[in-house]
Order: structure tokens, then C-alpha cells, then sequence
């Protein structure tokens, strides 16, 4: 299925085009999965993932994050769109590009986490795990504050 681009937006995968400031501001101010996290960690995150950049012109406006052996599994992480741009079918354009990314077919699992999004990821095959008592799981969630 393809999905229709979103006028005067564009999705690219090239690393050379993300905007840490961005990128960093959003997660660190506005998310309630990463609130805090130190700008160094954004930088390894991404320079060590798949990165999906959302752009109206040359600005950065969202992203998608994918952390992958690009063969068996992949997990989908830090997706966002801000605030002034939502409401245009931008975050079903971004998951249509990740479903349909080269380095992301054939693999057994993707995962996701979120707390507000289940009808977004819905819509694109994600459900609630099939064996949750399979899944373990070291969760440091104040990690940011006590850095």
C-alpha cells in the first residue's frame, strides 16, 4: 500500500539532515518517555539507529527512531511530530515509511512502547504482546533525572 505523500513535507532516512537541537528539545521538554535525557545520549541513540526525519522545508518536525539487527528484530522508538504540525496525517505518513523501509522486511519482531498512541500503531499491524510472561525487562525510568 502506498501511502500519499503530505504537501510541503518530506520523510528522509539520511542522517546528515537530523536536527539534534530539535530532535533533543522535544525529548528531553515535551515527551513523557524521555523527559531529561542528556543531549549526549540523544546523539548515540540516533547516530546508532535507523532515523526516520520529518521536514517542511529544511526544519525538522518529527521523527522516528528504529534500533535494529535489520534482520530478526527491531524496536521502534522516540516517534513524534510537533505540536504545530499534527492533525495533517503526518505521524500515519512517518509509520507508512517505517513499515515499508527495505532494512525493516522479513524481520520476526517489531516492538513499540507507548502510553497514548495504541490506535496510531494499530493501524499498522501492532497489537498487545502475545506472551507478555515471556518478556523481561531492567527498567532504570528515573535514569535521566539522576544524571
Amino acid at each position: 500500500m502506498q501511502h500519499a505523500a503530505v504537501a510541503g513535507y518530506e520523510i528522509s532516512t539520511d542522517a546528515e539532515r537530523l536536527d539534534i537541537d530539535v530532535i533533543h528539545r522535544f525529548l528531553a521538554e515535551e515527551s513523557y518517555w524521555a523527559r531529561g535525557v542528556p543531549r549526549s545520549t540523544v546523539e548515540k541513540a540516533v547516530e546508532n539507529s535507523i532515523c526516520f526525519g520529518v521536514y517542511t522545508d529544511t526544519a525538522q518536525i518529527g521523527l522516528a527512531r528504529v534500533v535494529t539487527d535489520k534482520a530478526t528484530f527491531a524496536l521502534l522508538a522516540d516517534v513524534f511530530i510537533l505540536k504545530e504540525h499534527r492533525g495533517k496525517g503526518l505521524s500515519k505518513w512517518l509509520m507508512q515509511c517505517v513499515i515499508e523501509h527495505d532494512h525493516l522486511q522479513g524481520l520476526r519482531r517489531l516492538l513499540l512502547l507507548t502510553s497514548d498512541a495504541h490506535s496510531l500503531y494499530g493501524q499498522f499491524g501492532f497489537g498487545p504482546l502475545g506472551a507478555p510472561a515471556r518478556f523481561m525487562e531492567v527498567l532504570r525510568a528515573d535514569i535521566y533525572q539522576s544524571q
